[in-house]
C-alpha cells in the first residue's frame, strides 16, 4: 500500500511537471500510467484521472501562466463551462462503452493528435 501510494504520487509529480511545461498530464500520462503500471481498467483510470485533475490541481500552474499574461480568461471560462457539460455527458456515455472499445478510442485519439502535431497539417 505504501509503495502504491508512492507510485501514485510519482505519477502525479510527473504529470504536474509536464502539465506545467507543455499543458499535458491527465489523459496523456495519468491514464496510461494507471493502466500499465497499476493495472486499472480504462474506465477506472479515466475516472481517477478526472478526480485528480479537479480545479485545485491546475491552479498553481494556471497562476504562473496568468502572472506572465499568458491566459485568455474569457476563453478559459467558456472552455471550462463546455468541459463541464461535455464531461458530464461523456462520463455517462463512457459507462456504456465496453472497456476494450474505450481503450481503442483513447489510443486512436492520442495517435491522431500525435501525428497531427508531428506532421503539423493544422498549422500555417
Amino acid at each position: 500500500m505504501l509503495f502504491t501510494s508512492f507510485l501514485y504520487a510519482v505519477i502525479g509529480i510527473i504529470a504536474g511537471v509536464l502539465s506545467g511545461i507543455i499543458g499535458i498530464g491527465g489523459g496523456v500520462l495519468i491514464v496510461p500510467a494507471l493502466i500499465y503500471l497499476l493495472h486499472f481498467d480504462q474506465r477506472k483510470a479515466q475516472g481517477t484521472s478526472l478526480g485528480a485533475l479537479l480545479a485545485p490541481i491546475g491552479l498553481l500552474a494556471f497562476l504562473a501562466y496568468y502572472r506572465k499574461g499568458n491566459v485568455d480568461v474569457s476563453a478559459a471560462v467558456f472552455i471550462a463551462l463546455g468541459f463541464m457539460i461535455g464531461g458530464y455527458f461523456g462520463g455517462m456515455w463512457a459507462q456504456q462503452i465496453p472497456d476494450l472499445i474505450l481503450r481503442r478510442i483513447f489510443a486512436l485519439v492520442l495517435l491522431a493528435l500525435g501525428l497531427e502535431m508531428l506532421l503539423g497539417t493544422f498549422s500555417k
